[in-house]
């Protein structure tokens, strides 16, 4: 069977991600122990035992994240189940770079806590904002918020059909969202997050990150992969570092991402890490495909089930 690992991005964190398979797993500790000895910090304590208010700063929440992810991906792997292709949610792509042994999980971390460190000083105190859209087609998004008087806003995921998220200044995204209203979203939801992502507020942390990269160590990809902001195969270091630099600025095409697997020949989709964001995004976006999660025991053991 071929499989898909489709790996969470932010917003899917929480406190307690990635416990269970800790304590149940000596192989997740040691994984455990490598993130908190590069970060400095516990990132067992913080991802099992919070704050949340701390969890969810940018900087902590991205390489803990990944940190819950890849431990669910090796339990994974050791079960014999392993991907024909790896794809990420926005952060998720450091993780499916990981899986696809393009980074070291050790330089993933680093990344990721930079990563997170240059977003939040890109649009500081309040800058920016992210709203949800809902019911409302691609190019009726692309017409509002080229239509915008009061700033920048512009599309930032276009994540399945009917939710696109927008991102950019906080006058010209609550501009968007009264206009999404107008034109008959059913729903406009602004998001609860510090970093206006994937937009032209994010230029600067784009430029930080890619003299980052040029001082990291990339392999080509032992799995293919595809990207989010081309929602193309890439099996390249170049590629990929460039691709990298560009999501942190441009809209990530998850919807077109998850169609360029199908149209491989791959219906099936595993969840590796936690929640399930991204298994009810492919349900909308391929209603025929079969969706599985796997963040901890229960998980793990349902989905083997069903596998096997």
């Amino acid at each position: 069977m071929k499989l898909a690992f489709v790996f969470p991005g932010q917003g899917s964190q929480y406190v307690g991600m990635g416990n269970d398979l800790y304590n149940n797993l000596d192989g997740v500790k040691e994984l455990y122990k490598e993130a908190s000895e590069t970060l400095g910090y516990d990132v067992a304590d913080l991802s099992f035992n919070g704050p949340q208010e701390e969890l969810n700063k940018t900087l902590k929440t991205q390489p803990c994240l990944l940190t819950a992810s890849i431990a669910a991906f090796r339990v994974l792997v050791s079960e014999e189940i392993k991907p024909s292709v790896v794809a990420g949610h926005s952060l998720g792509e450091y993780s499916a770079l990981v899986a696809a042994e393009v980074l070291s999980f050790r330089d993933a971390v680093k990344i990721t806590e930079k990563r997170g460190q240059f977003m939040q000083e890109a649009a500081p105190g309040g800058k920016g904002l992210m709203a949800a859209i809902l019911g409302l087609e691609r190019n009726k998004v692309d017409e509002i918020c080229l239509s915008l008087q009061s700033g920048h806003a512009s599309p930032a995921n276009y994540n399945c059909p009917g939710q696109i998220v927008i991102s950019g200044e906080k006058g010209a995204v609550k501009e968007a969202m009264k206009l999404a209203k107008e034109a008959g979203a059913k729903r406009v939801v602004p998001l609860a997050v510090s970093v206006p992502s994937h937009c032209a507020l994010m230029a600067d942390a784009s430029n930080r990150l890619a003299k980052l990269l040029d001082e990291i160590d990339f392999k080509n990809p032992l799995i293919p992969i595809v990207n989010n902001a081309d929602a193309m195969f890439l099996n390249d270091t170049d590629s990929i570092k460039k691709s990298l630099i560009r999501q942190l600025n441009n809209p990530l095409l998850w919807e077109d991402s998850i169609k360029v697997i199908v149209d491989s020949g791959i219906d099936t989709f595993i969840e590796v890490g936690p929640g399930k964001v991204l298994s009810g995004l492919i349900r909308r976006i391929e209603p025929s495909a079969k969706v599985f999660n796997v963040e901890d025991i229960k998980s793990l053991n349902k989905t083997l089930t069903e596998l096997k």
